[in-house]
Order: structure tokens, then sequence, then C-alpha cells
């Protein structure tokens, strides 16, 4: 019997990364916003080319993390009876803040089908108003749900293996929770990619 399917459903900058990585810690394959990375140059793009894409990808992968699968939830949850929904949450400010920090005023298509408009900066309180829009309604679609569906809060210390181990009736791995994306991380890795770049192009 195959397990079932993980969907983690929190809005990107909640650590998703880092969720991604626990996932293929506990043995799933993990789909994330790498997949969907085209559509962000696509002006003409629509949601049902995203739900297309992405209900291919349920057949190559175990677990969905990042955009746009939070927002997908509904029709996840149709199509793939006895799923499991994974939602992480986090202060709204210390949310905003990130995504400022890392999406700047950059164009994205995929960001304006799911936002309204392409980044963050000079559209904060459009961004906060969707995240926090988001997080009620996954609370309210899940509310007598328990037996699928998990929300930890980030800066609360919730997230690590135990709750979720639980809610995938998996043992609980002998290491410690993976922080992938912190930001001195994240930092080192983009310079490395640069410096990388800088030498393909030599």
């Amino acid at each position: 019997m195959s397990k079932p399917k993980v969907f983690c459903i929190g809005f990107q900058k909640t650590g998703t990364t880092s969720l991604g990585r626990a996932l293929e810690i506990l043995g799933y394959r993990a789909s994330g916003y790498w997949e969907f990375r085209d559509f962000a140059q696509e002006p003409s793009l629509t949601m049902d080319q995203v739900i297309e894409r992405a209900h291919a990808l349920v057949g190559e992968f175990d677990a969905f993390k990042d955009t746009p699968w939070p927002v997908l939830y509904r029709e996840l949850d149709a199509a793939y009876p006895g799923s499991k929904f994974i939602h992480i949450v986090r202060d709204t400010q210390s949310w905003i803040n990130s995504a400022t920090r890392d999406f700047g005023s950059h164009p994205n298509h995929l960001r304006r089908l799911i936002y309204g408009c392409d980044y963050p900066v000079g559209n904060e309180q459009i961004w906060i108003d969707r995240y926090e829009a988001h997080n009620k309604e996954v609370a309210e679609y899940f509310k007598n749900r328990p037996e699928d569906f998990i929300t930890l809060h980030l800066n609360r210390g919730e997230v690590d293996f135990e709750p979720i181990c639980k809610l995938l009736g998996l043992p609980i791995p002998e290491v410690s929770w993976p922080h992938v994306n912190q930001i001195g991380n994240k930092k080192r890795r983009m310079l490395v990619a640069r410096i990388l770049k800088k030498i393909k192009g030599k």
C-alpha cells in the first residue's frame, strides 16, 4: 500500500525549504517551487495551467511544498483523498519582512497570480492581506479534520519532527530538525552560486 501524499500548504517564507528537507529525511520525494520556475516569466499564465502541472507532478513525487502548492489545497484534497496536509504559519510581520527581503521588487507572474501583484515591496499590505486570508481559509476548511491536517507555528517553536511524524504515522528520526534556509546559510549559497556563474562565464 502506497503512503498518502503530503501537501504542505503554508505560504512561502514559512520554513518551506526546511520542511521539504525534513520530509526527505522521512523518506518522501519532495516537489517545490523549482518545478514551476518557468511560470515566473509567463505573462499569460493562468491558474488552470498551474493546476494541470500540479496534477502531473503528483504522480512523480510524494510531498509538495512552497509556491504554488498552498493555494491548491481544495483541488488537491478533492483529487487525492486520504492525503495529509501540513500548514505552517509565522507571525505576519516576520513573514512580510522575510518576503520583502527575499523577493524585493522582482517581477514574477506566478506570484502575481497568487497575490495580485508580482512583488511585496510597495505592496506590503496586499501581500499581508492575502497571507492572512489564506491562513484563515485553511483553518476553516480543515477545522474538523485532525486526522488529515495539522497547523504549526514557526515562531512558537512548534515545527519539529514529533507532531509531523504523529500526523504521518511515522517514527521520529534521531536527527535534529533541518534549518536549511536561515539567512546566513542562504547568503553563503547565493555567494557560491554567483561565483560558479562567473567561473562558467569565463
